[in-house]
This record gives structure tokens, C-alpha cells and sequence, in this order.
């Protein structure tokens, strides 16, 4: 056989093992539910980007402008966005050409025993490059692998910046409903403090019991008492919103008193498929999973041969420091081939360890858009029966309310003792500060809504591309 002919059959052959560098996505998709299983909540609004702004407070839309500025969370994830740039600039230079300028200048003498010093001199200036062929798609594959790392830093960034907001503005919620608490609790203080006004009133006239002032006054102490852990929690509270702005608790103040001013907005959540466009995190765990299949790639195409071609050019001298009036031109050319032949099982460990790692990532893909899912659902249960649980408590709070004022009367009237004035005070504080806490869970549902819904996120258009191809 001729040379040309077994150079033919030998790229022929190459080609041919080539084809099994390329890697094929495994499944990743699972059967989506056409509809959520509970209801969108009442007086529903469409998905927006600054979907904060839904709770009516400019207080809060400052607080989330100051987060997104100043904190530190956020700055990291950013410059983990500039690493992955630069990643990936290395990753891309392997598919360019290197040139490399070498100059240089030597003097050198000998002196054999008894006999005259012999000095040479010599300089040269050589450019030199040299380029990997990238037959097997390797060096490719390990750009694209490096470029998909970069989405999904980026798509990180979105999370972390979703989570910042919802955080802010639950801790906020917070803030102001521990603010309403305390209210309540100094609200309940001052009733004390007047029945008991009542209650030695009538034990100077004998109309009432020392037991009876004893019991009232123990009341007065339990109702001052539930203060100071209300208060304690309220300023720890507003001391991690600070945190969360990126400010020093010093000083740190929010002008809102209570939670029961907010409106609690419902929004759209469109359909369960919706989702996986809407999350950055889902989004992230798919181009985790792209990186992953390229690397699985990049680790088949290290166990066939490289094409290595180099070249040089440049001018040399005998004088020093000085190429002179008639250098001599030099050049060479040369193309290296290497095979692995035995690496101790190295290389196939490597592909098999990222093949691994892609099944991984497809399970880490599944595992996220089943966890959306349950987010969403888990919201849209909590919306709803908050709700619920806020008009039945309000009506709990009135009915307190009618049977205090009613124990009071009779009280005064001696149709009744004191201890139906004590329990119906103990009951009206449990409703009001369960009320509360109810209106806080319903404006935490409302923000985990928007959180599991992905915030108004929206993917770039190469994703949202992607997305509107075949869906599982």
C-alpha cells in the first residue's frame, strides 16, 4: 500500500473512533402535571420583576434597593460571575494559536590548559508558534464545557439575588408584625392595669377579696412580663435586616408600625410547566448538566491522538547584543502526533468519573424541578388557608372582645367573680396576638409565591430558546 493510501486509512479510522468522542444528553426530563392541584389565590396579579413593590410600601422597595446595592452576598456572587469569565477566556484560548517572541544574548569563553582564551558571542530573535489540532473536538468541548459553567454562574447570581429579596422582605414583615405584637401585648398591660383599678376600688369597700386583688395584680405582672422577649426579638429582627442591606445594626431604624397595613397580593402562577423557565435555579442545574455532558466529551477525546504543528522563525548573530548587518535567517517546521498508550488507567478513570458526574447532575436537574413543584404547591396551600385562618381568628378577636367587656360589666355589677374577667383577659391577648402572627403568615406566603414562582425572573434568550423546544 502506497503512503498516501495507509495515510487516508489511517485518518479514516480516526475519524471513525472521533465519532464516539461525542456525547449524547442522557434523559432528563419527568412527566409534568398539566394544572396545581390547589387554587391560585383571590385578586391575583400577573408576575413582575419588581414584584415587591405588590405589598404597597415604599419603605420596603428602599430596603430591597439598599440590599441589592450593599450586600455582601450578592457582591460575592458577582464576582464569582467575573471568575467564570475569566475561566472561560482560558478555556476558549486553547483553540487559538499561541505565538511567543524569544530573544536572547550569550558570551561565552574556554581556556584549555596552557593554551589562549577562546570567546564566542551570539544573539537571536525568534517567533515562535505553535496550534493544536482540534480534531476530536477536546479542546471544544472543554470551551463549551467552561461557557455553560458561566450560565450557570450567572443563573446562581439570579438566585442569590431572588432568595436577598424575599429575605428582605420577610424579616421586614417580621419587624413590623413583632411591632404590632408588642402593641397588643402593652394594649393588654393597660386593660389589666384598669381592671385592676376596678378591683381594688371594690376591695376598699369590701366588695371584693384581697384574693381578688392579688389574683388581678398577678395579672398586671404576666402582662408587663410578656414585653420585654417581644421587645428582644424585635430588635435582634431589625438588627439582621440590617445585616441583609448590607448596613450596620447601629443606628439601623424602620419607621413601620404594623403588619396589619399591608395588603397581602395574590399573584398568577400560570402553569406547573411555566416554572421551569421562570426558576434560576432550575435553570442552573440545566447548564450545570450541559457543562457536565461537554466535560464527559472533552475526557473521550484525551484517549485518542493529538496533532500538535509548531513552527519558528527568526534572525541570529555573532555579534552581542546586536543582530548586525548580516544575520543569518533560520526557521523550522515540525508536526508531533501522541497516543496514550498506558496512563495506569488514569484516563479512562476520568471519563468514567465524568460520566458519573453527568448522571449526577441529571438526577440534580430532576431533583430541582420536583422541588419547584413542591414550592409552589406548598405556597399556594399556605396563601389559601391563611387566608382562611385570618377571617376565622378575626372573628375569634371579636367575640373576645364582646366577652371582656361583658365580664367586666357583670363584674362590676358582683353578678360575676373575677376569674371570668381574668380568663376573658387571657383569651382576648391570645386572639389579638394570634391574629398577628396569622397576618404575618399570609404576607410569608405571599413572598414564598413569588420566590417559588422565580420572582418575575426571566431566562436570556438563548435559554428561553432552549426552553421552548420539547418539554418533559
Amino acid at each position: 500500500m502506497s503512503k498516501p493510501r495507509r495515510l487516508a486509512a489511517t485518518l479514516s479510522a480516526l475519524a471513525l473512533a472521533g465519532c464516539a468522542v461525542t456525547s449524547t444528553p442522557p434523559p432528563r426530563g419527568i412527566d409534568m402535571p398539566a394544572a396545581w392541584s390547589e387554587p391560585a389565590p383571590a385578586d391575583v396579579q400577573p408576575l413582575v420583576l419588581d414584584w415587591w413593590k405588590a405589598f404597597g410600601s415604599e419603605e420596603l422597595s428602599g430596603l430591597v434597593a439598599q440590599a441589592l446595592a450593599g450586600n455582601p452576598d450578592l457582591a460575592i456572587a458577582a464576582e464569582r460571575i467575573r471568575q467564570a469569565e475569566a475561566l472561560l477566556r482560558i478555556a476558549g484560548a486553547t483553540l487559538f494559536p499561541t505565538l511567543d517572541l524569544d530573544a536572547g544574548t550569550a558570551r561565552s569563553g574556554s581556556r584549555p590548559k596552557g593554551g589562549p582564551t577562546a570567546t564566542s558571542k551570539s544573539t537571536d530573535v525568534a517567533l515562535t508558534a505553535s496550534y493544536e489540532l482540534d480534531l476530536w473536538g477536546r479542546n471544544a468541548s472543554i470551551a463549551r464545557s467552561a461557557d455553560e459553567s458561566l450560565q450557570a454562574t450567572r443563573f446562581d447570581y439570579q438566585t442569590v439575588r431572588l432568595t436577598l429579596v424575599a429575605s428582605v422582605a420577610t424579616t421586614y414583615f417580621e419587624v413590623l408584625s413583632l411591632r404590632g405584637r408588642l402593641a397588643i401585648a402593652r394594649e393588654t398591660v393597660s386593660i389589666a392595669e384598669r381592671i385592676l383599678a376596678v378591683v381594688s376600688s371594690r376591695a376598699r369597700y369590701g366588695a371584693a377579696s384581697q384574693l381578688d386583688l392579688a389574683q388581678q395584680q398577678t395579672a398586671v405582672f404576666q402582662a408587663r412580663a410578656l414585653i420585654p422577649p417581644l421587645e428582644l426579638l424585635e430588635r435582634q429582627t431589625l438588627n439582621a435586616l440590617a445585616v441583609l442591606v448590607g448596613r450596620p445594626p447601629e443606628g439601623f431604624a424602620v419607621a413601620g408600625a404594623a403588619v396589619a397595613e399591608l395588603p397581602v397580593p395574590g399573584v398568577e402562577p400560570a402553569l406547573p410547566a411555566d416554572v421551569l423557565v421562570r426558576r434560576p435555579d432550575i435553570a442552573a442545574a440545566e447548564a450545570q448538566l450541559a457543562a457536565a455532558n461537554a466535560d464527559v466529551a472533552a475526557a473521550r477525546a484525551a484517549l485518542l491522538p493529538s496533532i500538535r504543528l509548531t513552527g519558528s522563525a527568526g534572525l541570529a548573530s555573532d555579534a552581542l547584543l546586536s543582530i548586525g548587518s548580516s544575520p543569518t535567517l533560520f526557521y523550522a517546521v515540525a508536526a508531533s502526533l501522541l497516543q496514550p498508550i498506558f496512563d495506569g488507567g488514569r484516563l479512562r478513570g476520568e471519563v468514567d468519573f465524568a460520566a458519573s458526574r453527568e448522571r449526577e447532575l441529571v438526577e440534580n436537574y430532576r431533583r430541582s424541578i420536583l422541588a419547584a413543584l413542591t414550592d409552589v404547591e406548598n405556597a399556594l396551600v399556605a396563601a389559601n388557608r391563611t387566608a382562611v385562618q385570618e377571617s376565622l381568628q378575626a372573628q375569634v378577636r371579636e367575640s373576645a372582645q364582646r366577652t371582656l367587656r361583658l365580664a367586666e360589666i357583670r363584674y362590676r355589677e358582683g353578678v360575676d367573680d373575677l376569674l371570668s374577667v381574668l380568663d376573658a383577659q387571657r383569651t382576648l391577648f391570645q386572639a389579638q396576638d394570634q391574629l398577628a402572627q396569622i397576618r404575618l403568615a399570609r404576607l410569608d406566603a405571599s413572598v414564598a409565591l413569588y420566590r417559588a414562582l422565580g420572582g418575575g425572573w426571566e431566562t436570556p434568550e438563548r435559554t428561553r430558546a432552549a426552553a421552548s423546544s420539547e418539554r418533559p
